[in-house]
């Protein structure tokens, strides 16, 4: 008897209303955001302090535009399963 009803809490709560679910990604958005700004800022910052360091400054702050990004994807990837479900 137990088995049935934690089966019917546990499709109960995959059921998430689509418009949570954009919420839950636009607020998962702001933190990319922030941070993609962030890091272009220090490199222009970097640059303008010592301009021989830019070709390493861009390298560094590419792999990172790159890291931050992929969270923002999987966020979007995450909206996308919940929204469907």
């Amino acid at each position: 008897m137990s088995n049935i009803v934690l089966a019917q809490a546990a499709e109960t709560a995959a059921n998430i209303n689509p418009g949570l679910a954009a919420i839950g990604y636009g607020v998962g958005a702001v933190g990319p955001g922030i941070g993609v700004g962030l890091i272009w800022a220090s490199v222009i910052n970097g640059t303008a302090r010592q301009p021989e360091a830019q070709g390493q400054l861009m390298g560094i702050a590419w792999i990172s535009f790159v890291l931050v990004e992929v969270l923002a994807l999987i966020g979007l990837v995450v909206y996308f399963l919940a929204s469907a479900a």
